[in-house]
Protein backbone atom coordinates (compact mmCIF):
# COMPACT_ATOMS: atom_id res chain seq x y z
CA UNK A 1 0.00 0.00 0.00
CA UNK A 2 2.97 2.46 1.02
CA UNK A 3 4.43 2.16 -2.76
CA UNK A 4 0.54 3.87 -3.85
CA UNK A 5 0.64 6.85 -1.50
CA UNK A 6 3.39 9.97 -2.00
CA UNK A 7 5.87 11.06 0.07
CA UNK A 8 4.11 13.86 2.03
CA UNK A 9 0.73 11.40 2.11
CA UNK A 10 3.08 8.70 4.01
CA UNK A 11 4.49 11.40 6.27
CA UNK A 12 0.96 12.86 7.36
CA UNK A 13 0.10 9.34 8.34
CA UNK A 14 3.74 8.29 9.91
CA UNK A 15 3.51 11.58 11.98
CA UNK A 16 0.09 10.45 13.08
CA UNK A 17 0.53 7.04 13.91
CA UNK A 18 2.98 7.93 16.24
CA UNK A 19 1.15 10.71 17.75
CA UNK A 20 -1.56 7.94 18.73
CA UNK A 21 1.14 5.77 20.19
CA UNK A 22 2.42 8.72 22.21
CA UNK A 23 -1.10 9.50 23.42
CA UNK A 24 -1.82 5.76 24.52
CA UNK A 25 1.28 6.20 26.21
CA UNK A 26 0.54 9.55 28.21
CA UNK A 27 -2.94 7.57 28.80
CA UNK A 28 -1.62 4.58 30.29
CA UNK A 29 1.21 6.27 32.33
CA UNK A 30 -1.20 8.70 33.97
CA UNK A 31 -4.04 6.02 34.63
CA UNK A 32 -0.84 4.15 36.93
CA UNK A 33 0.01 6.90 38.46
CA UNK A 34 -3.17 8.05 39.61
CA UNK A 35 -3.25 4.48 41.31
CA UNK A 36 -1.10 5.68 43.78
CA UNK A 37 -2.99 7.68 46.00
CA UNK A 38 -4.95 4.43 46.57
CA UNK A 39 -2.05 2.44 47.28
CA UNK A 40 -0.80 4.23 49.85
CA UNK A 41 -4.73 4.90 51.39
CA UNK A 42 -4.82 0.99 51.89
CA UNK A 43 -1.36 0.51 52.51
CA UNK A 44 -0.35 -1.81 49.62
CA UNK A 45 2.92 -1.30 48.67
CA UNK A 46 3.46 -4.19 46.82
CA UNK A 47 0.60 -3.12 44.84
CA UNK A 48 2.65 0.41 44.27
CA UNK A 49 5.97 -2.08 43.82
CA UNK A 50 4.04 -3.77 41.31
CA UNK A 51 2.66 -0.09 39.24
CA UNK A 52 6.42 1.01 39.20
CA UNK A 53 7.42 -1.81 37.71
CA UNK A 54 4.60 -1.82 34.88
CA UNK A 55 5.35 1.80 34.60
CA UNK A 56 9.11 1.67 33.98
CA UNK A 57 8.10 -1.01 31.20
CA UNK A 58 5.67 1.09 29.52
CA UNK A 59 7.57 3.23 27.69
CA UNK A 60 9.72 0.49 25.80
CA UNK A 61 6.26 -1.58 25.11
CA UNK A 62 4.61 1.41 23.62
CA UNK A 63 7.84 2.04 21.81
CA UNK A 64 7.86 -1.55 20.21
CA UNK A 65 4.87 -1.18 19.32
CA UNK A 66 5.06 2.15 17.45
CA UNK A 67 8.27 0.80 15.68
CA UNK A 68 6.11 -2.30 14.13
CA UNK A 69 3.35 0.17 13.15
CA UNK A 70 5.78 2.18 10.96
CA UNK A 71 8.25 -0.31 9.61
CA UNK A 72 4.18 -1.79 8.37
CA UNK A 73 3.31 1.82 6.95
CA UNK A 74 6.38 2.42 4.91
CA UNK A 75 7.48 -0.80 4.06
CA UNK A 76 10.35 -0.62 1.69
CA UNK A 77 10.45 3.28 2.41
CA UNK A 78 11.24 3.04 6.18
CA UNK A 79 14.39 4.82 5.93
CA UNK A 80 13.92 7.54 3.67
CA UNK A 81 15.51 10.69 5.48
CA UNK A 82 12.96 12.78 3.43
CA UNK A 83 9.71 11.22 4.40
CA UNK A 84 11.20 11.31 8.30
CA UNK A 85 12.20 14.95 8.28
CA UNK A 86 8.76 15.51 6.56
CA UNK A 87 7.26 13.23 9.31
CA UNK A 88 9.17 15.31 11.80
CA UNK A 89 7.27 18.68 10.88
CA UNK A 90 3.78 16.88 10.58
CA UNK A 91 4.38 15.60 13.87
CA UNK A 92 5.33 19.23 15.35
CA UNK A 93 2.03 20.78 13.71
CA UNK A 94 0.19 17.63 15.65
CA UNK A 95 1.44 18.14 19.17
CA UNK A 96 1.53 21.92 19.71
CA UNK A 97 -1.74 21.49 20.90
CA UNK A 98 -0.41 19.49 23.59
CA UNK A 99 0.74 20.36 27.15
CA UNK A 100 3.53 17.93 27.19
CA UNK A 101 5.03 18.46 23.77
CA UNK A 102 8.24 18.44 25.55
CA UNK A 103 7.69 14.64 26.14
CA UNK A 104 6.20 14.07 22.84
CA UNK A 105 9.44 15.11 20.85
CA UNK A 106 11.30 13.02 22.91
CA UNK A 107 9.07 9.71 22.10
CA UNK A 108 9.17 11.16 18.09
CA UNK A 109 13.11 10.87 18.70
CA UNK A 110 12.55 7.32 20.35
CA UNK A 111 10.80 5.96 17.54
CA UNK A 112 13.53 7.73 15.10
CA UNK A 113 16.21 5.73 16.95
CA UNK A 114 14.94 2.40 16.66
CA UNK A 115 14.81 2.79 12.51
CA UNK A 116 18.00 4.69 11.89
CA UNK A 117 20.40 3.82 15.08
CA UNK A 118 21.11 6.98 14.37
CA UNK A 119 25.20 7.73 15.18
CA UNK A 120 25.42 11.05 16.87
CA UNK A 121 22.17 13.62 16.47
CA UNK A 122 20.46 14.02 13.23
CA UNK A 123 19.03 17.66 13.32
CA UNK A 124 16.44 17.03 10.44
CA UNK A 125 14.71 13.91 11.42
CA UNK A 126 15.57 14.22 15.78
CA UNK A 127 14.57 17.16 18.08
CA UNK A 128 17.81 17.93 19.22
CA UNK A 129 16.55 21.16 20.64
CA UNK A 130 12.80 21.55 20.89
CA UNK A 131 10.81 23.36 18.11
CA UNK A 132 9.05 25.51 20.80
CA UNK A 133 11.28 28.03 22.35
CA UNK A 134 8.43 29.12 24.60
CA UNK A 135 5.65 26.64 26.02
CA UNK A 136 3.09 26.24 22.56
CA UNK A 137 -0.04 26.05 25.95
CA UNK A 138 -0.77 28.23 28.77
CA UNK A 139 -1.07 26.25 31.97
CA UNK A 140 -5.26 25.97 32.52
CA UNK A 141 -4.31 26.38 36.45
CA UNK A 142 -1.37 26.91 38.56
CA UNK A 143 0.71 23.72 39.34
CA UNK A 144 0.61 24.96 42.87
CA UNK A 145 -2.46 26.45 45.54
CA UNK A 146 -1.41 29.21 47.20
CA UNK A 147 -2.35 29.97 50.56
CA UNK A 148 -2.30 33.54 51.91
CA UNK A 149 -0.96 34.85 55.45
CA UNK A 150 -3.30 33.03 58.22
CA UNK A 151 -3.95 34.52 62.05
CA UNK A 152 -0.90 32.34 62.96
CA UNK A 153 2.08 30.02 61.25
CA UNK A 154 -0.40 26.53 62.95
CA UNK A 155 -3.79 28.18 60.99
CA UNK A 156 -2.11 28.32 58.27
CA UNK A 157 -0.23 24.59 58.33
CA UNK A 158 -4.11 23.82 59.54
CA UNK A 159 -5.08 24.83 56.02
CA UNK A 160 -2.56 22.95 54.14
CA UNK A 161 -3.71 19.22 55.63
CA UNK A 162 -7.25 20.11 55.25
CA UNK A 163 -6.79 20.14 51.58
CA UNK A 164 -4.56 17.25 51.22
CA UNK A 165 -6.82 15.02 52.84
CA UNK A 166 -6.84 11.32 52.21
CA UNK A 167 -9.23 8.53 52.98
CA UNK A 168 -7.76 7.48 56.04
CA UNK A 169 -7.86 10.40 58.49
CA UNK A 170 -5.04 12.55 59.85
CA UNK A 171 -4.17 10.75 63.11
CA UNK A 172 -3.60 13.95 64.74
CA UNK A 173 -3.84 16.58 62.51
CA UNK A 174 -3.91 19.53 65.13
CA UNK A 175 -0.93 18.10 67.02
CA UNK A 176 1.13 17.72 63.63
CA UNK A 177 0.30 21.26 62.92
CA UNK A 178 1.40 22.90 66.03
CA UNK A 179 5.25 20.79 65.69
CA UNK A 180 5.50 21.75 62.15
CA UNK A 181 4.85 25.21 62.90
CA UNK A 182 7.45 25.66 65.30
CA UNK A 183 9.83 23.85 63.29
CA UNK A 184 8.87 26.89 60.31
CA UNK A 185 9.35 29.44 63.32
CA UNK A 186 12.80 27.74 64.28
CA UNK A 187 13.87 27.59 60.36
CA UNK A 188 12.58 31.41 60.41
CA UNK A 189 14.54 32.55 63.44
CA UNK A 190 17.85 30.34 61.89
CA UNK A 191 17.87 32.60 58.80
CA UNK A 192 17.38 35.93 60.26
CA UNK A 193 13.67 35.77 58.35
CA UNK A 194 11.07 37.59 59.53
CA UNK A 195 8.19 36.04 61.99
CA UNK A 196 5.71 35.81 60.30
CA UNK A 197 4.49 33.71 56.34
CA UNK A 198 3.06 36.26 53.85
CA UNK A 199 2.09 33.07 51.68
CA UNK A 200 2.69 29.75 51.12
CA UNK A 201 2.99 28.01 47.67
CA UNK A 202 1.77 23.72 47.21
CA UNK A 203 2.21 22.00 44.49
CA UNK A 204 -1.65 20.01 43.84
CA UNK A 205 -0.52 17.06 43.98
CA UNK A 206 1.16 14.57 46.54
CA UNK A 207 4.34 12.72 45.50
CA UNK A 208 3.95 8.77 46.55
CA UNK A 209 6.82 6.77 46.94
CA UNK A 210 7.38 4.04 48.55
CA UNK A 211 5.23 3.90 51.76
CA UNK A 212 5.86 7.65 52.21
CA UNK A 213 3.42 10.40 50.74
CA UNK A 214 4.74 14.31 50.52
CA UNK A 215 3.62 17.51 50.45
CA UNK A 216 6.07 19.72 48.43
CA UNK A 217 6.18 23.74 47.89
CA UNK A 218 8.01 26.53 49.05
CA UNK A 219 7.18 29.75 51.84
CA UNK A 220 7.59 32.98 51.90
CA UNK A 221 8.56 35.31 54.41
CA UNK A 222 9.52 39.27 53.68
CA UNK A 223 12.67 38.50 51.10
CA UNK A 224 13.36 35.09 51.73
CA UNK A 225 11.80 32.07 50.16
CA UNK A 226 12.10 28.76 51.51
CA UNK A 227 11.53 25.08 50.61
CA UNK A 228 8.85 23.54 52.32
CA UNK A 229 8.83 19.29 51.78
CA UNK A 230 6.26 17.40 54.46
CA UNK A 231 7.02 13.47 54.69
CA UNK A 232 3.68 12.17 55.29
CA UNK A 233 3.43 8.03 56.97
CA UNK A 234 0.30 5.94 56.47
CA UNK A 235 0.65 4.80 60.25
CA UNK A 236 -1.49 1.93 62.11
CA UNK A 237 -3.69 4.55 63.71
CA UNK A 238 -3.63 7.29 60.71
CA UNK A 239 -1.65 9.30 58.32
CA UNK A 240 0.88 11.36 60.48
CA UNK A 241 3.11 13.89 59.03
CA UNK A 242 6.55 12.56 59.89
CA UNK A 243 8.92 14.99 58.96
CA UNK A 244 9.16 19.02 57.87
CA UNK A 245 11.93 19.73 55.33
CA UNK A 246 12.84 23.09 55.24
CA UNK A 247 15.87 24.04 53.41
CA UNK A 248 17.62 23.70 49.61
CA UNK A 249 19.71 20.66 50.31
CA UNK A 250 17.28 18.32 52.32
CA UNK A 251 14.73 18.91 49.35
CA UNK A 252 17.28 17.85 47.27
CA UNK A 253 17.67 14.35 48.59
CA UNK A 254 14.02 13.89 48.79
CA UNK A 255 14.49 14.15 44.73
CA UNK A 256 17.93 12.42 44.86
CA UNK A 257 19.46 10.59 42.11
CA UNK A 258 19.82 7.62 44.19
CA UNK A 259 16.41 7.28 44.42
CA UNK A 260 13.39 5.44 42.71
CA UNK A 261 10.76 7.50 40.31
CA UNK A 262 8.32 9.20 42.35
CA UNK A 263 3.91 9.17 41.33
CA UNK A 264 2.63 12.11 41.28
CA UNK A 265 -0.36 13.81 39.00
CA UNK A 266 0.26 16.65 36.77
CA UNK A 267 -1.34 18.17 33.86
CA UNK A 268 2.32 19.84 32.65
CA UNK A 269 5.46 18.28 33.48
CA UNK A 270 7.05 21.13 32.66
CA UNK A 271 5.09 23.81 35.12
CA UNK A 272 5.93 21.05 38.00
CA UNK A 273 9.90 20.65 36.65
CA UNK A 274 9.96 24.44 36.65
CA UNK A 275 8.80 25.52 40.24
CA UNK A 276 10.64 22.34 41.95
CA UNK A 277 13.52 23.83 39.98
CA UNK A 278 12.91 27.64 41.79
CA UNK A 279 13.07 25.50 45.08
CA UNK A 280 16.34 23.53 43.80
CA UNK A 281 18.71 25.36 41.37
CA UNK A 282 21.67 23.08 41.36
CA UNK A 283 19.45 20.06 40.31
CA UNK A 284 19.73 19.66 36.22
CA UNK A 285 16.38 19.87 34.99
CA UNK A 286 16.83 16.67 33.35
CA UNK A 287 17.23 14.63 36.56
CA UNK A 288 14.08 16.64 37.90
CA UNK A 289 12.36 14.78 35.03
CA UNK A 290 14.01 12.00 35.74
CA UNK A 291 13.10 11.76 39.56
CA UNK A 292 9.40 12.09 38.38
CA UNK A 293 9.01 8.99 36.11
CA UNK A 294 9.57 10.55 32.88
CA UNK A 295 13.50 9.11 32.29
CA UNK A 296 13.25 9.32 28.82
CA UNK A 297 12.76 12.85 28.40
CA UNK A 298 15.28 13.45 31.73
CA UNK A 299 17.80 11.73 29.11
CA UNK A 300 16.80 14.37 26.67
CA UNK A 301 17.89 16.97 29.01
CA UNK A 302 20.75 15.46 30.51
CA UNK A 303 21.69 15.63 26.85
CA UNK A 304 21.56 19.08 25.65
CA UNK A 305 22.94 20.27 28.79
CA UNK A 306 25.67 18.39 27.73
CA UNK A 307 25.79 19.59 25.08
CA UNK A 308 25.62 23.16 26.70
CA UNK A 309 28.46 22.53 28.78
CA UNK A 310 30.92 21.05 25.75
CA UNK A 311 30.27 24.62 23.84
CA UNK A 312 31.27 26.11 26.69
CA UNK A 313 34.47 25.30 27.61
CA UNK A 314 37.77 23.96 26.95
CA UNK A 315 38.10 21.04 28.94
CA UNK A 316 39.23 17.71 27.51
CA UNK A 317 37.03 14.44 28.96
CA UNK A 318 40.11 11.89 31.38
CA UNK A 319 40.41 9.06 32.81
CA UNK A 320 37.91 9.74 36.20
CA UNK A 321 39.70 9.73 39.56
CA UNK A 322 39.90 6.56 41.79
CA UNK A 323 40.90 2.95 41.38
CA UNK A 324 40.79 1.85 37.97
CA UNK A 325 37.75 -0.67 37.03
CA UNK A 326 38.23 -4.37 36.36
CA UNK A 327 35.16 -4.00 34.17
CA UNK A 328 33.84 -0.53 33.43
CA UNK A 329 36.20 2.31 31.64
CA UNK A 330 34.98 5.65 33.92
CA UNK A 331 36.66 8.93 32.20
CA UNK A 332 34.58 12.34 32.51
CA UNK A 333 35.40 16.45 32.33
CA UNK A 334 37.09 18.62 35.24
CA UNK A 335 34.12 20.97 34.96
CA UNK A 336 30.97 18.96 34.73
CA UNK A 337 29.75 16.66 37.89
CA UNK A 338 28.33 13.41 35.54
CA UNK A 339 30.81 10.58 34.35
CA UNK A 340 30.41 8.20 31.66
CA UNK A 341 31.20 4.38 32.15
CA UNK A 342 32.33 1.84 29.36
CA UNK A 343 32.25 -1.83 29.51
CA UNK A 344 35.20 -2.82 28.86
CA UNK A 345 36.15 -5.38 25.90
CA UNK A 346 37.99 -8.34 28.72
CA UNK A 347 37.36 -8.09 32.31
CA UNK A 348 40.74 -8.53 34.75
CA UNK A 349 40.74 -11.57 36.93
CA UNK A 350 39.11 -12.29 39.04
CA UNK A 351 35.66 -10.98 37.46
CA UNK A 352 34.22 -13.69 35.33
CA UNK A 353 30.69 -11.48 33.99
CA UNK A 354 30.04 -11.00 29.95
CA UNK A 355 29.09 -7.85 28.41
CA UNK A 356 24.93 -8.99 28.39
CA UNK A 357 25.43 -9.85 32.14
CA UNK A 358 27.03 -6.46 33.50
CA UNK A 359 24.34 -5.12 31.70
CA UNK A 360 21.62 -7.26 32.91
CA UNK A 361 22.80 -5.65 36.52
CA UNK A 362 22.69 -2.03 35.16
CA UNK A 363 18.78 -2.87 33.87
CA UNK A 364 18.18 -4.37 37.01
CA UNK A 365 19.14 -0.98 39.47
CA UNK A 366 17.17 0.90 36.76
CA UNK A 367 13.63 -1.62 37.44
CA UNK A 368 14.42 -2.03 41.39
CA UNK A 369 13.45 0.23 44.32
CA UNK A 370 17.01 1.56 44.73
CA UNK A 371 16.74 2.95 48.37
CA UNK A 372 18.27 6.15 48.09
CA UNK A 373 21.99 3.96 47.49
CA UNK A 374 22.00 2.89 43.84
CA UNK A 375 22.78 5.95 41.98
CA UNK A 376 20.71 6.05 38.76
CA UNK A 377 22.42 5.29 35.45
CA UNK A 378 21.02 6.17 32.05
CA UNK A 379 21.89 4.32 29.19
CA UNK A 380 22.78 6.30 25.65
CA UNK A 381 23.80 4.80 22.54
CA UNK A 382 25.92 6.01 19.59
CA UNK A 383 27.29 8.82 21.10
CA UNK A 384 29.26 11.05 18.95
CA UNK A 385 32.08 13.37 20.13
CA UNK A 386 34.87 15.51 18.79
CA UNK A 387 37.94 13.60 18.96
CA UNK A 388 39.71 16.74 20.33
CA UNK A 389 37.35 16.79 23.21
CA UNK A 390 39.55 13.85 24.83
CA UNK A 391 43.10 13.49 26.04
CA UNK A 392 45.85 11.33 24.71
CA UNK A 393 45.63 8.97 27.74
CA UNK A 394 41.88 8.62 27.67
CA UNK A 395 41.81 8.49 23.68
CA UNK A 396 44.98 5.57 24.04
CA UNK A 397 42.71 3.49 26.81
CA UNK A 398 39.96 3.34 24.64
CA UNK A 399 41.10 1.78 21.73
CA UNK A 400 43.11 -0.52 24.32
CA UNK A 401 40.64 -1.96 26.00
CA UNK A 402 36.94 -0.68 24.76
CA UNK A 403 37.40 -1.50 21.15
CA UNK A 404 33.39 -3.25 20.74
CA UNK A 405 31.84 -0.06 22.25
CA UNK A 406 33.94 2.75 20.54
CA UNK A 407 35.07 3.91 17.12
CA UNK A 408 38.15 6.05 16.97
CA UNK A 409 38.54 8.28 13.91
CA UNK A 410 41.17 10.85 13.01
CA UNK A 411 38.03 13.31 13.69
CA UNK A 412 35.61 11.71 16.11
CA UNK A 413 34.75 9.50 19.03
CA UNK A 414 31.41 7.29 18.34
CA UNK A 415 30.25 5.37 21.84
CA UNK A 416 27.96 2.39 20.82
CA UNK A 417 27.20 2.08 24.63
CA UNK A 418 27.55 4.07 27.98
CA UNK A 419 26.27 4.77 31.12
CA UNK A 420 25.84 8.13 32.19
CA UNK A 421 26.01 8.95 35.97
CA UNK A 422 26.63 11.59 38.40
CA UNK A 423 29.97 11.83 39.97
CA UNK A 424 30.32 11.51 43.89
CA UNK A 425 33.76 11.04 45.25
CA UNK A 426 34.78 7.44 45.93
CA UNK A 427 34.42 6.78 49.41
CA UNK A 428 38.03 5.15 49.71
CA UNK A 429 39.20 8.59 48.22
CA UNK A 430 36.92 10.40 50.64
CA UNK A 431 37.92 8.49 54.16
CA UNK A 432 41.55 9.17 53.03
CA UNK A 433 41.46 13.07 52.45
CA UNK A 434 38.24 14.14 54.70
CA UNK A 435 38.32 15.16 58.21
CA UNK A 436 38.08 12.64 61.00
CA UNK A 437 34.37 13.13 62.11
CA UNK A 438 33.61 13.43 58.37
CA UNK A 439 35.47 10.09 57.86
CA UNK A 440 33.74 8.59 60.64
CA UNK A 441 30.14 10.10 59.71
CA UNK A 442 31.12 8.07 55.43
CA UNK A 443 32.20 4.70 57.02
CA UNK A 444 29.04 4.51 59.32
CA UNK A 445 26.25 5.47 57.06
CA UNK A 446 28.22 3.35 54.15
CA UNK A 447 27.03 0.55 57.00
CA UNK A 448 23.72 2.17 56.28
CA UNK A 449 23.55 2.24 52.48
CA UNK A 450 24.51 -1.57 52.61
CA UNK A 451 21.61 -2.14 54.96
CA UNK A 452 19.46 -0.09 52.88
CA UNK A 453 19.87 -2.08 49.85
CA UNK A 454 19.38 -4.79 52.32
CA UNK A 455 16.07 -4.24 53.01
CA UNK A 456 15.13 -3.67 49.28
CA UNK A 457 16.53 -6.74 48.56
CA UNK A 458 19.63 -6.03 46.93
CA UNK A 459 23.28 -7.18 47.97
CA UNK A 460 26.20 -5.59 46.66
CA UNK A 461 28.25 -7.88 46.12
CA UNK A 462 31.64 -6.11 45.77
CA UNK A 463 31.38 -3.91 49.46
CA UNK A 464 35.14 -2.61 48.74
CA UNK A 465 35.61 1.37 49.48
CA UNK A 466 36.10 2.13 45.92
CA UNK A 467 32.64 0.86 44.99
CA UNK A 468 30.74 3.12 46.79
CA UNK A 469 31.05 7.11 46.97
CA UNK A 470 29.73 10.27 48.78
CA UNK A 471 27.29 12.86 47.34
CA UNK A 472 27.54 16.36 47.95
CA UNK A 473 25.41 16.03 50.62
CA UNK A 474 27.48 13.30 52.68
CA UNK A 475 25.52 10.50 51.80
CA UNK A 476 26.90 7.19 51.13
CA UNK A 477 26.07 5.55 47.47
CA UNK A 478 26.83 2.56 45.67
CA UNK A 479 27.68 2.49 42.07
CA UNK A 480 29.59 -0.28 40.42
CA UNK A 481 26.88 -2.79 39.90
CA UNK A 482 28.77 -5.88 38.17
CA UNK A 483 28.59 -8.19 41.18
CA UNK A 484 25.57 -6.71 42.59
CA UNK A 485 22.24 -9.54 43.15
CA UNK A 486 19.06 -9.83 44.69
CA UNK A 487 19.14 -10.86 48.41
CA UNK A 488 17.15 -13.35 47.97
CA UNK A 489 19.73 -15.09 46.05
CA UNK A 490 22.17 -15.15 48.42
CA UNK A 491 23.12 -18.07 50.96
CA UNK A 492 24.64 -16.51 54.03
CA UNK A 493 26.71 -19.56 55.71
CA UNK A 494 28.81 -19.19 59.24
CA UNK A 495 32.56 -20.58 58.57
CA UNK A 496 32.62 -24.20 59.66
CA UNK A 497 34.51 -25.10 62.61
CA UNK A 498 38.28 -26.12 61.58
CA UNK A 499 39.11 -29.52 63.05
CA UNK A 500 43.23 -29.47 62.18
CA UNK A 501 45.62 -26.65 62.76
CA UNK A 502 46.72 -27.24 59.32
CA UNK A 503 43.19 -26.42 58.09
CA UNK A 504 44.38 -22.54 60.03
CA UNK A 505 47.29 -21.87 57.84
CA UNK A 506 45.22 -23.40 54.38
CA UNK A 507 45.16 -21.03 51.24
CA UNK A 508 41.94 -22.27 50.13
CA UNK A 509 38.81 -23.23 52.15
CA UNK A 510 38.83 -26.06 53.98
CA UNK A 511 35.51 -27.10 53.09
CA UNK A 512 32.84 -26.49 49.88
CA UNK A 513 31.76 -23.67 48.47
CA UNK A 514 28.98 -22.78 45.97
CA UNK A 515 29.04 -19.90 43.49
CA UNK A 516 26.36 -18.67 45.58
CA UNK A 517 27.35 -18.87 49.49
CA UNK A 518 28.59 -15.63 51.18
CA UNK A 519 30.34 -15.64 54.73
CA UNK A 520 29.83 -12.67 56.52
CA UNK A 521 32.32 -13.35 58.69
CA UNK A 522 34.87 -12.64 56.38
CA UNK A 523 33.66 -9.61 55.39
CA UNK A 524 36.43 -7.51 58.20
CA UNK A 525 39.28 -8.74 55.67
CA UNK A 526 38.21 -7.33 52.83
CA UNK A 527 35.85 -3.73 53.06
CA UNK A 528 39.24 -1.73 53.60
CA UNK A 529 38.66 -0.60 56.98
CA UNK A 530 41.33 -0.44 59.93
CA UNK A 531 42.26 1.64 62.62
CA UNK A 532 39.42 4.39 64.31
CA UNK A 533 37.54 3.74 60.84
CA UNK A 534 37.00 0.27 61.08
CA UNK A 535 36.12 0.78 65.30
CA UNK A 536 33.52 3.31 63.89
CA UNK A 537 31.87 1.05 61.48
CA UNK A 538 32.11 -1.53 63.87
CA UNK A 539 30.50 0.05 66.73
CA UNK A 540 27.52 0.99 64.05
CA UNK A 541 26.76 -2.37 62.04
CA UNK A 542 29.05 -4.94 63.63
CA UNK A 543 25.88 -7.24 62.76
CA UNK A 544 26.76 -7.20 58.97
CA UNK A 545 29.11 -9.75 60.33
CA UNK A 546 26.99 -12.33 61.07
CA UNK A 547 24.94 -14.42 58.86
CA UNK A 548 22.06 -14.46 61.10
CA UNK A 549 21.63 -10.50 59.95
CA UNK A 550 21.39 -11.46 56.71
CA UNK A 551 18.87 -14.40 57.02
CA UNK A 552 16.85 -12.45 59.06
CA UNK A 553 16.53 -9.46 56.41
CA UNK A 554 16.00 -12.66 53.82
CA UNK A 555 13.35 -13.74 56.03
CA UNK A 556 11.58 -10.42 56.44
CA UNK A 557 11.55 -10.60 52.57
CA UNK A 558 10.01 -13.74 51.88
CA UNK A 559 7.20 -12.78 54.56
CA UNK A 560 6.13 -9.74 52.64
CA UNK A 561 7.22 -7.11 54.93
CA UNK A 562 8.31 -4.05 53.64
CA UNK A 563 10.88 -1.76 54.64
CA UNK A 564 10.39 2.57 54.25
CA UNK A 565 13.48 4.40 53.51
CA UNK A 566 13.87 7.46 55.28
CA UNK A 567 15.12 10.17 52.91
CA UNK A 568 15.26 12.56 55.29
CA UNK A 569 17.58 12.71 58.99
CA UNK A 570 16.18 10.94 62.32
CA UNK A 571 16.44 14.47 63.82
CA UNK A 572 14.05 15.84 60.94
CA UNK A 573 11.13 13.28 62.12
CA UNK A 574 8.38 15.06 64.28
CA UNK A 575 7.92 11.65 66.40
CA UNK A 576 10.83 9.67 67.11
CA UNK A 577 9.37 7.06 69.26
CA UNK A 578 5.52 6.83 68.18
CA UNK A 579 6.15 4.82 64.53
CA UNK A 580 8.48 3.60 63.10
CA UNK A 581 8.47 1.52 59.87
Amino acid sequence: MNQRLSGSRLANVGAKTISTAYATLHAQHQAITERARHRFDTQDWAGLQADTAERLGLYRRIVDLVEAAVRDLLGDRVEDKIIWASMKAVYSGLIADRDDWELAETFFNSATRRIFTTVGVDHHMEFVATDFETPPTRPRAPVYRVYNRAATTVDLIAAILRDFSFATPYRHADQDAGLIAGRITAQLEKLGALQTIDRVEMIRAPFFRGMGAYLVGRLFSGSHRIPLALALLHSPEGIVVDAVLLDENSVSILFSFAHSYFHVEVDRVYDLVHFLKSMLPRKRTGELYISLGYHKHGKTELYRDLLDHLASTTDKFEIARGQRGMVMLVFTMPGYDMVFKVIKDHFNYPKDSTRKEVMGKYDLVYRHDRAGRLVDAQAFEYLEFGRDLFSDELLAILAADCGQSVCITEESVVIAHAYFQRRVIPLDIYVREARDHAAHLAVCDYGQAIKDMASCNIFPGDMLLKNFGVTRHGRVVFYDYDELCLLEECNFRRLPPRDRYEEELAAEPWFHVNPNDIFPEEFPNFLGLSGALRAAFEDCHADLYTADYWREQQAALRAGRHAHIFPYQSEQRLYQDIYSL
